[in-house]
C-alpha cells in the first residue's frame, strides 16, 4: 500500500505522541512535573551539551528530557503539531502572545539597528515598539498598508540606517482594520537591503488568520507569530504565544525562551493540544458565520462601512493580495457605525448574545471599542491615520447559530438613535 499523506487535522490527534510511553493513555497526560530522572550520569551530561550547544547534535539524536524550563513532553508535542499547519522546522510556545513577539523582537535586534512594522497593529505590540525599543537604541519606521514597494524603500534609505535594516515586522490583517499587506513584497525588500553577512528577516503575525487561513512561511517571510491565546487555544480559557520558523533561527528563538523563562506550562499546553483537534471545524464555522454577519452589517442603514476581507472589492491592490496569501476571509469583522463613541457605546451595551470583551478567535463571539480598549495607548494620531475612531466597532466571530448572531446585531442596532441629518447622510 501506498504511504498517505495525512492532512494537519487527521494528525492533530496523533502526532508526536506514543501511547506506549505513558501507560497506554489514548491522550497524552499532563506532565506536571519540573525535572526529569536521567538514566545515568553520562546521558545528563550528553543532554546538557546539546541544551547549551556545547557540541552538535548526531544523527536522529534528539534533545532529552531535562527540565521543563528548558522542554517538557506536553510542550514538545504541542511544538510538533503546530509545525504540521505552517509547515514549519520548529516551533517554540511561550506563556502570552506578547511574550513571543517582545522575545523575537529581543532576539533579534540590537542597539543601532533599524525595525520596519506595519500598521496598525495590535495595540500591545505597538507599545513595545514605541515605548521600550526606542530605549534600547532600536530605530523604526512605520509604513501604511497602502504604500508601494519604491515608497518604502525610499523611506528605508532616506532614514540612514538602511544598512542596519534588521527585520521587517508584518501584522497582516491588521488588528482592528482587517488592512492587508503583500508578505511576498516584504519580503522582497529585505532581500535587497540584505547582504552575505546580514540578513533582513520578515517576521509575521498571523493571529487574525490563525494557522489555518494564512501560511506566512510559505509567502517568503522567515518567522511567523501567534497569540496562540485567540484561534488556536480557541476556548477563551488560556493565555499562550508561538513562533515558528526554520531550525536555525528557532534555536535561537529557543535558547532566549530559556534564559527568559517565558515557555508555556505543562497545563497550558496540554490544553492547547485538546484545542488543535478542533481547530479546523471551529474555524471553518467561524469564517462561515463571518461571512454572513459582514453581508448583514454591509446592508445596514445605520452602518458606515464594513471591513472584512471577503467584502474587498475585485481588481483593487487589497483583494489581489487577500486572493494571493489567504485561503478565506478570516472571522474578524470591523464597522463604522454612523454617530461616534456614543452610538458605538449604545450598541455595545445592548448586546445579548454577543458579550463585551476583549481578544478573539474563541468559541463566543466578542464585541470591542478599539480605540477606548484595545488601542487606548495608541497615539491620538496615530489613531485617525489608521482609522480607529469613535465609530469603530470590531467583532469576533464564534461558532453559535448565524440567525441569533443577526438577531442580536439588529436589536442592539435598534436601540441606536441616529441623528436624522446623519441618516440622510448614510442615504
Amino acid at each position: 500500500m501506498k504511504k498517505h499523506d495525512f492532512n494537519p487535522e487527521s494528525l492533530m490527534m496523533t502526532h508526536g505522541y506514543k501511547p506506549e510511553l505513558s501507560e497506554g493513555a489514548i491522550k497524552c497526560p499532563i506532565f506536571q512535573t519540573s525535572t526529569f530522572v536521567f538514566k545515568t550520569a553520562e546521558e545528563g551530561k550528553a543532554f546538557f551539551e546539546l541544551a547549551y550547544g556545547l557540541r552538535e547534535k548526531s544523527p536522529k539524536e534528539e534533545l532529552g528530557l531535562i527540565y521543563s524550563r528548558i522542554n517538557n513532553p506536553n510542550l514538545e508535542i504541542l511544538e510538533n503539531r503546530l509545525c504540521l499547519w505552517d509547515k514549519a522546522d520548529d516551533c517554540a510556545v511561550f506563556e502570552s502572545g506578547m511574550s513571543a513577539i517582545s522575545t523575537v523582537l529581543l532576539e533579534f535586534l540590537n542597539p543601532g539597528d533599524l525595525l520596519v512594522y506595519s500598521n496598525p497593529l495590535y495595540g500591545g505590540t505597538d507599545h513595545f515598539i514605541h515605548h521600550f525599543l526606542d530605549k534600547i537604541g532600536v530605530h523604526t519606521i512605520g509604513v501604511m498598508p497602502n504604500q508601494s514597494t519604491d515608497e518604502v524603500i525610499k523611506m528605508i534609505e532616506d532614514s540612514g540606517k538602511s544598512d542596519r535594516l534588521a527585520m521587517i515586522y508584518l501584522e497582516t490583517p491588521a488588528n482592528p482594520t482587517n488592512d492587508i499587506v503583500d508578505i511576498e513584497k516584504y519580503s522582497q525588500i529585505a532581500k535587497k537591503f540584505s547582504t552575505n553577512d546580514r540578513k533582513a528577516l520578515v517576521a509575521v503575525d498571523n493571529t487574525y488568520m490563525g494557522p489555518l487561513w494564512q501560511h506566512p512561511l510559505q509567502c517568503g517571510a522567515d518567522l511567523v507569530l501567534y497569540s496562540a491565546t485567540k484561534y488556536i487555544g480557541g476556548h477563551s480559557d488560556l493565555i499562550a504565544g508561538a513562533v515558528l520558523g526554520n531550525a536555525e533561527l528557532m534555536l535561537r528563538v529557543k535558547t532566549l525562551r530559556t534564559f527568559l523563562g517565558n515557555m508555556v506550562s505543562p497545563h497550558t499546553a496540554w490544553l492547547m493540544l485538546r484545542s488543535l483537534e478542533t481547530l479546523k471545524v471551529r474555524m471553518d464555522q467561524q469564517t462561515k458565520n463571518a461571512q454572513i454577519i459582514a453581508d448583514y452589517l454591509n446592508n445596514h442603514p445605520k452602518i458606515e462601512n464594513v471591513y472584512y476581507l471577503g467584502l474587498l472589492e475585485e481588481e483593487t491592490e487589497g483583494y489581489k493580495t487577500f486572493r494571493k496569501q489567504c485561503s478565506a476571509p478570516g472571522a474578524m469583522v470591523s464597522f463604522d457605525i454612523i454617530g461616534g463613541e456614543e452610538e458605538a457605546f449604545i450598541f455595545l451595551n445592548n448586546l445579548k448574545l454577543m458579550k463585551l470583551a476583549v481578544s478573539l478567535g474563541g468559541t463566543e463571539s466578542l464585541a470591542e471599542h478599539p480605540k477606548t480598549m484595545t488601542h487606548a495607548g495608541v497615539d491620538e494620531e496615530q489613531r485617525q491615520q489608521m482609522n480607529i475612531t469613535d465609530q469603530l466597532v470590531r467583532l469576533s466571530i464564534g461558532v453559535e447559530h448565524s440567525g441569533d448572531l443577526i438577531w442580536d446585531l439588529e436589536q442592539a442596532l435598534e436601540k441606536v438613535k441616529l441623528n436624522p441629518k446623519l441618516e440622510l447622510e448614510k442615504l
